[in-house]
C-alpha cells in the first residue's frame, strides 16, 4: 500500500477533501519521523512498537575484495508488531 492508496482510503471513509486527507497523512508521518530522529520509541497501540536502536562501530568485510572495513557507530529503526496485529494477520481470511 502506498500513501497516495492510504490519503484514497481516508478520502473515501471520511469524506474530507482529498487535499485534507493528505495534509493529515503527511503531518502523521511527518510527527512519526521527527520522533524517531530524536531517539525516541514510538508505540502505537493495536500496530506495534518502532524502537530505535544504536549499534556500535564493528569490523567488517567488504564483500568484493575482501578488505576489511570499519562500519561506523549508527542509529538503525526496528518494528515489532503488538500481538493484535499479530493475531490479525495471522488469522486473516480471504
Amino acid at each position: 500500500m502506498t500513501k497516495l492508496e492510504i490519503v484514497t482510503n481516508l478520502y473515501e471513509k471520511l469524506g474530507f477533501s482529498r487535499r485534507e486527507c493528505a495534509s493529515i497523512v503527511d503531518t502523521f508521518f511527518e510527527t512519526i519521523k521527527k520522533t524517531l530522529a530524536q531517539g525516541e520509541n514510538v508505540k502505537i497501540s493495536g500496530f506495534g512498537n518502532f524502537i530505535v536502536k544504536q549499534k556500535k562501530a564493528r569490523r567488517g568485510r567488504n564483500p568484493q575484495t575482501g578488505d576489511e572495513i570499519e562500519i561506523s557507530e549508527r542509529k538503525v529503526l526496528n518494528f515489532r508488531l503488538s500481538q493484535v496485529l499479530k493475531d490479525e494477520i495471522n488469522n486473516y481470511k480471504k
